[in-house]
């Protein structure tokens, strides 16, 4: 989970896990491996919303217990922070993810000989 939270390769380390923002490469350019098969599809923003409003909730609250500032700058700096930490997070927690699929052998990670044949 660490290498995939880091945007490397799970398999062998190399900065290769994301070919855009939030795309998933293909396939690792240093160890060949397919990463294609993952499933990390809405997992990641739940897991990143949990996180921001873990974040954002109880700063705010001290914010407006210490200081009382109005309304209007409440909504436009926690928005404007919740925003920015989701940018900047999404593609840890998603990275970890895949991770986490990779190393529990999960949905395309499975090795070939452990796949089963159910016919």
């Amino acid at each position: 989970m660490w290498r995939g939270a880091l945007g490397k390769c799970p398999a062998c380390n190399t900065r290769s896990l994301f070919a855009k923002y939030l795309k998933i490469a293909d396939k690792c350019g240093g160890c060949g491996l397919v990463l294609e098969g993952h499933q990390a599809d809405d997992a990641p923003p739940y897991f990143t919303i949990f996180i921001v409003g873990h974040i954002i909730v109880p700063v705010a609250l001290i914010v407006e217990r210490s200081y009382q500032p109005p309304l209007l700058v409440h909504a436009a700096v926690f928005c404007v922070l919740a925003i920015v930490v989701s940018l900047i997070s999404l593609p840890i927690v998603k990275g970890a993810v895949v991770g986490l699929q990779w190393a529990l052998r999960m949905h395309g990670f499975a090795e070939p000989d452990a796949q089963t044949d159910d016919m």
